[in-house]
């Protein structure tokens, strides 16, 4: 159950960093609160997962969800561009992920 905990952690800082991109400074109050409500499911997803999954492991797996799922949205959504060195290192940045949950005990 930690590893849900922690993919639907991954995936709050998806939403996190979207919304950061539309605070404008904080100013803007629906993409403030979406933010907020991110961040906060975040932290706390990637702390209950942390009760059973070493907490650098955790750490290491959370960010690299947020990584990749903050580079997919920017590429499907906001145009970033997706050369072959990017790709490279997307598949590289999954390897690593991968190799984390692989040797945790």
């Amino acid at each position: 159950m930690a590893w849900i905990w922690l993919l639907l952690g991954g995936l709050g800082e998806v939403g996190f960093t979207t919304c950061l991109r539309f605070v404008d400074g904080f100013r803007n109050v629906g993409w403030t609160l979406g933010f907020l409500v991110s961040v906060t499911l975040s932290m706390g997803l990637l702390e209950l997962a942390s009760r059973s999954i070493p907490m650098g492991t955790a750490y290491a797996v959370w960010g690299g969800i947020g990584a990749l799922g903050t580079v997919a949205v920017g590429i499907l959504f906001f145009e970033e561009p997706l050369g072959a060195a990017r790709l490279l290192l997307i598949v590289g940045l999954v390897g690593c992920i991968a190799g984390l949950k692989l040797v945790s005990h």
